[in-house]
């Protein structure tokens, strides 16, 4: 691995943690805020779902912490159990937030659908795209490398940076869904809902941080490749 790609994985490698960590904090903080409502993330969850007139959407706990998700293949919203079973701010944050998703499937929402239709390509470019790269850039002991197995790695590697870009509107637009449904319902009430906004910008940070990882790390990849040729 070259001193520039080096530099780069460690400036993001920090910067993400420093991320997930405000994030994990915040979390923590606005789950000890109890809701006036004392609405349970399942219960929210279900009552922003019928609203939207969803009911082929199901609502279920799983195992993890933020290991909440939309499953737009099987059609459920899967949150942690602290989500699940919580009444606290963080909890209505993301449980709204994965119901936004649900939302966007619902109407079709345009990012959502391509996200949706180049996963399986994801998953073969993410998996395969970092071993091809240090083939083509000889770190795995074939010389000095090979210009047009690193430009192979190179175009695999810039699907799963357009994956992390297109993620962008799809969170942030299931963020806004999910926060202007929670004001419009007073769910959250008007000292809750700042910090139900606050929780979910940092949850959009994380993804804004990956994503411009990816965009750098691409741009090191592009530059070893123009100066080898």
């Amino acid at each position: 691995m070259t001193p520039g790609i080096l530099i780069v994985s460690l400036i993001f490698m920090g910067i993400g943690f420093l991320v997930q960590m405000r994030l994990k904090s915040k979390f923590s903080m606005y789950s000890k805020q109890l809701l006036m409502s004392r609405f349970t993330g399942r219960e929210i969850a279900e009552k922003m779902l019928r609203e939207n007139g969803i009911y082929d959407v199901r609502v279920q706990s799983v195992d993890g912490f933020l290991s909440d998700h939309y499953d737009p293949v099987k059609k459920t919203v899967n949150l942690s159990p602290d989500v699940y079973n919580g009444s606290s701010v963080a909890a209505a944050a993301v449980a709204a937030h994965e119901c936004g998703h649900a939302v966007q499937h619902a109407t079709a929402y345009q990012w959502l659908m391509l996200r949706s239709r180049i996963v399986p390509i994801v998953q073969i470019s993410t998996n395969l795209s970092q071993w091809v790269l240090l083939i083509g850039l000889g770190v795995l002991g074939f010389g000095k490398g090979n210009a047009t197995i690193l430009l192979i790695g190179i175009i695999m590697f810039a699907i799963s940076t357009l994956f992390s870009i297109i993620t962008l509107p799809v969170e942030f637009d299931a963020s806004n869904r999910a926060l202007a449904w929670l004001e419009r319902t007073n769910v959250t009430n008007t000292q809750e809902f700042p910090g139900a906004k606050d929780a979910l910008k940092w949850a959009a940070a994380t993804y804004v941080v990956a994503a411009l990882a990816s965009i750098a790390m691409l741009v090191q990849y592009i530059l070893i490749y123009m100066r080898r040729n």
